[in-house]
């Protein structure tokens, strides 16, 4: 026979849990966010060839923290890596975790191109983008965060919601609100540090120009950011409307 005390116990216990599973199922916090990234950073990096050369991992970092550190996300442990691939990609990692593939750094002709990339992924960072995507998956997963209090078999944070989205973030496909969204703070984050934005459709611009010459050079990148020519047009309508560019700031450096 079970006890009144020993049912209340576990009405209690189940209460808890419910309330567990409807908060996480809601919203993550920015606490999540950093364990959910900190765990997919540790993956992706042993797992994918990173270039490990001090020069060109050093001018990267630094062109991303300039950036970075003027975002209202100034205070996260930024992290920029390139990885040792010649597709022409580059993706984000909640928790400040931005990756360029070498593809995108060669396709680069000018420094404002690559300061564009890399602002427009830093974008999505800001935006928090690939969080907002694990919180609408995780509406339908509440038994999964049941199953793991109950059986313990997911011991952190970011553990449990690696497994309830069931999907690698770096291959997340955006929305064209979301890339819209990147697009417009990649403009702002370049010229924030007085680089010309312009590098950002221009970058785009030959991107749609390789695509019809080798398709499977940039197939990564349009595959996980939906894409048409209006959004060079779109970027540029923003540049246009902004009074703060003009000819002294930065396209490229030696």
């Amino acid at each position: 026979m079970i006890s009144m005390s020993s049912s209340l116990s576990r009405i209690s216990v189940c209460v808890s849990i419910f309330s567990l599973a409807t908060a996480a199922a809601c919203s993550v916090s920015p606490e999540q966010e950093l364990s959910i990234g900190a765990s997919e950073a540790a993956q992706v990096d042993s797992q994918m060839p990173l270039i490990r050369d001090t020069v060109i991992t050093n001018f990267v970092t630094r062109l991303g923290e300039q950036m970075a550190r003027r975002t209202s996300r100034a205070d996260l442990n930024w992290h920029f890596s390139v990885v040792d691939a010649p597709d022409v990609n580059a993706f984000a990692i909640p928790g400040g975790y931005v990756y360029v593939d070498r593809g995108a750094i060669e396709q680069a002709d000018r420094l404002d191109e690559l300061a564009g990339i890399m602002g427009h992924e830093i974008g999505h960072v800001v935006q928090r983008h690939s969080v907002k995507q694990i919180e609408q998956a995780e509406r339908g997963t509440v038994g999964v965060i049941v199953f793991c209090t109950l059986t313990h078999s997911c011991r952190s944070i970011g553990s449990r919601l690696a497994i309830r989205i069931g999907a690698d973030l770096k291959t997340a496909r955006y929305s064209q609100h979301d890339e819209a969204q990147a697009d417009s703070e990649g403009v702002v984050n370049t010229l924030r540090v007085g680089i010309d934005p312009e590098g950002l459709p221009s970058f785009f611009q030959k991107l749609f120009e390789t695509r019809k010459t080798q398709p499977t050079l940039v197939e990564s990148f349009f595959s996980t950011h939906p894409a048409d020519e209006s959004r060079v047009a779109a970027t540029r309508k923003q540049i246009a409307g902004l009074s703060d560019v003009g000819p002294n700031l930065m396209r490229d450096t030696p």
